[in-house]
This record gives C-alpha cells, sequence and structure tokens, in this order.
C-alpha cells in the first residue's frame, strides 16, 4: 500500500488532477446510456503467447469470464512483430467499436518519438493503466560491482567500459530509464554503450554468464532469477523501497540520485468510442482492479496496483509523452 500510494504522489507531481478527475469521471459515468458488448470481445496483445504481457492478458481474460463481468465471450488474439505495429495498426482498423481492446506499453509512445510508427496514445482510445512497476538496475553477483554508487563510479572513468542491456529496442522505457539515472550523475548518456536483446530475460541470462555488465528492466523480470544467486539488483528506480521480495534493494535515491522510473501496462482500445463504452470498461477493469485473484497477480510479480479509468490514463499519457520525448531528444533518436 505505502508503494502504491507513492506511485500516485508520482503521478501527482505530474500535475494531473487525479482526485479531480476521479470525482468528475464518476459524475460523468453515471451521467451515460448504458452500453454493453453485444459479441465477443477481442484482447489483442502485441507480442507471442507465453510473453509477460500474454500472461497478463490471460489473467484479465480469466478474472473478467469467472467474475461474469462481461457478457459475452472474450478471447485473447496474439499479433506479434514489428514492435507491437502490427498489433496496433490492426486494432486502428476498429474505430468506435468498443468490442476490441488491446494490451500496452510505454513502447506505444517512444515508438511515435523515434519516428517508428505514425501511431500515438492519442490514436486510440487509453481504457486504463492497470498496474505500475519500476525498472530495476541488476549486475552480476560475483562482479565488482556490488552497489548502484559503484556502478556510476566505473560509468564515470569510462562510459563505453560499462555494457548496459535491455530489451529490446533502443529508446524504449528501460533505455530511458539508464539514461535518466546516469544523467542525474552527470554522465552524457549518449555516451553509454548499450546491447539489444529481443527480451530483457534473455539480456538477464546475459548477464548471468558475464557477457554484459549491468541490465535495466522492470523489477518483475528478475523474480525468476533471483534464486540462483547470480544476480544482484544494486538499485530500483523507484520514490521509495518496493515492497515483498526486493524489499532488500536500495532505490538511487538512497545512493543519491534523484531518479523515478516507472513502467507501466495498459489497456487500450480503437479511437472514437462513445461515452457509453467508455463508461462500460471503466466500471469492468474498476471491478477487476479490486478482485482478490488480480490483487493475488499483483502481489506475485511485485506490481502496484495503481489502476487509472480512462479520463485518468489519458493525462498521464500525455504527461509521459512530454518526459520520453525529452530525454530521447537529449540522447538524440527523438525524430
Amino acid at each position: 500500500m505505502r508503494a502504491s500510494r507513492a506511485w500516485r504522489k508520482e503521478f501527482l507531481k505530474a500535475g494531473l488532477g487525479v482526485a479531480a478527475l476521479t470525482a468528475a469521471s464518476a459524475a460523468h459515468v453515471q451521467a451515460q446510456t448504458a452500453w454493453s458488448p453485444e459479441k465477443a470481445v477481442e484482447i489483442v496483445v502485441q507480442s507471442s503467447a507465453g510473453s509477460g504481457v500474454d500472461r497478463t492478458a490471460r489473467m484479465i481474460q480469466k478474472i473478467m469470464q469467472d467474475g461474469a463481468m462481461v457478457p459475452t465471450p472474450i478471447v485473447v488474439v496474439n499479433k506479434p512483430g514489428g514492435a507491437g505495429n502490427i498489433a496496433y495498426n490492426y486494432l486502428s482498423q476498429f474505430a468506435g467499436d468498443g468490442h476490441y481492446l488491446a494490451t500496452a506499453t510505454a513502447t506505444l509512445l517512444t515508438n511515435h518519438v523515434l519516428g517508428l510508427s505514425a501511431l500515438n496514445y492519442s490514436d486510440f482510445t487509453a481504457v486504463s493503466v492497470l498496474y505500475g512497476e519500476y525498472i530495476g538496475f541488476a549486475v552480476n553477483a560475483e562482479g565488482q560491482i556490488k552497489t548502484g554508487r559503484d556502478l556510476v563510479e566505473r560509468v564515470k572513468r569510462n562510459p563505453e567500459s560499462v555494457a548496459f542491456a535491455f530489451g529490446t529496442s533502443r529508446g524504449n522505457a528501460n533505455h530511458i530509464g539508464i539514461a535518466l539515472a546516469m544523467k542525474a550523475a552527470g554522465i552524457d548518456p549518449r555516451r553509454l554503450k548499450v546491447v539489444l536483446y529481443k527480451a530483457s530475460i534473455d539480456a538477464t541470462t546475459a548477464l548471468m554468464g558475464g557477457h554484459v555488465d549491468v541490465v535495466a528492466t522492470p523489477t518483475s523480470t528478475y523474480a525468476s532469477v533471483m534464486a540462483s544467486g547470480k544476480v544482484r539488483i544494486v538499485a530500483v528506480a523507484a520514490p521509495q523501497r518496493i515492497a515483498g521480495k526486493f524489499s532488500d534493494v536500495p532505490t538511487w535515491r538512497e545512493q543519491g540520485l534523484d531518479v523515478v522510473a516507472p513502467s507501466y501496462r495498459m489497456i487500450i482500445a480503437p479511437r472514437g468510442l462513445n461515452p457509453g463504452q467508455v463508461a462500460f470498461w471503466d466500471g469492468v477493469l474498476g471491478r477487476l482492479s479490486q478482485s482478490a485473484a488480480w490483487k493475488k497477480e499483483l502481489e506475485a510479480n511485485s506490481w502496484e496496483n495503481i489502476y487509472l479509468p480512462s479520463a485518468e490514463s489519458t493525462k498521464y499519457l500525455a504527461a509521459r509523452y512530454v518526459q520520453y520525448r525529452g530525454v530521447l531528444a537529449e540522447l538524440g533518436l527523438a525524430k
């Protein structure tokens, strides 16, 4: 609970007025004509079956079906490839149709900043931000880097000597987390050596094998390998220590760097949904976010339950887009 409040505090610092938006949204919802699905609902996933995002989509599907939250069948449709563009192009064909949802990550925003996609968050309906987590910085447990300060000192001595690895593309949220941390330490992020992998777990495997020096990825990625003893997380870019299995990991703030780099998962829909359709999904996902099954999933993955309905999600994504463009412009990657 403490971490969730801290996450919302970071949200409020962006000047988005969560409380006012929530009240306005509730009044707005009550005034809408009722709508509910009349045919099967599709949840489009931008990655292959078995991926982390896919597992989240299938958990959402199960909770909705088990709780009879939606009156029609729900199917998960995988559309991997093109850094999410195949899925998002598919979704964009169904303007105004509330029977289509899609999972999305910060890559939807960064791809637009990078010029890799013509589609931005504003080309869709932001249905909800589902949960948040933070970028964790890990090193090989047998290496000489023991703390975040050790990492900073080594990079200061020779930025090109430290290989930062992450998945899946240059300029994504992981890359931005690295840039924010090193910039806060007075290091030019453009001088850093970065190594890309198809997935963050692949980068973590390379770290365990001694092939790279640092991995930056949301902390839940490390959950499956922590028992090996081969990975040490030296810093997390959170406003305060996170609960659960990573509670002993110090924040960057504790180590002298004012860095917060949230990662998040969201649900989007085609553009042009009417108020009744938005109100329906606000209600369904609001109930899902409070369900025991969802809370169990969040706890198991050290995710923060910071569910935001449509209006708040739209404001949040607008603020994140401005932040990402600023960072990526400094990196010389913005188009």
